[in-house]
């Protein structure tokens, strides 16, 4: 009986820390990137090891990859970097790198405004803005 009323009494506690608005949660790098007028959302959690983090595909043309390294909600530094896709193999057009301490005056924090890159032979555009959530300075 004890067996049953701590199996219920912990299943109990566990359900409310995973419903609680109380519990803290993990940084969260959201990107909207578009590209020729289809946007993607790109949700980034923090990594140990930014060499894991695959680059995203954009419409054929781009390849786009949001780093985040840190541990939950503590961000070491944020690295993006938007690609063009060649015959031979993506070529790098930017990269921006964040530095700690972040602006975090609201619940979702503006990170890179939104960026325009042109590349290519006819100028592809691409288009991105992030924002950061969860981070604890």
């Amino acid at each position: 009986m004890k067996f049953l009323l701590r199996m219920t009494t912990a299943t109990l506690v566990l359900g409310a820390c995973m419903y609680s608005p109380m519990v803290s949660a993990d940084a969260l790098l959201r990107c909207d990137v578009t590209y020729a007028g289809s946007t993607q959302v790109l949700e980034t959690l923090a990594v140990n090891d930014p060499y894991t983090v695959p680059s995203v595909d954009i419409g054929g043309r781009f390849w786009f990859k949001a780093v985040m390294v840190g541990h939950a909600a503590r961000v070491d530094y944020i690295k993006l970097y938007a690609y063009l896709d060649t015959r031979t193999q993506p070529l790098l057009i930017q990269e921006a790198i964040f530095l700690p301490p972040f602006k975090t005056t609201s619940p979702s924090t503006p990170l890179t405004g939104t960026q325009r890159l042109y590349a290519g032979p006819v100028g592809r555009e691409l288009i991105y803005s992030c924002t950061l959530q969860g981070e604890q300075p």
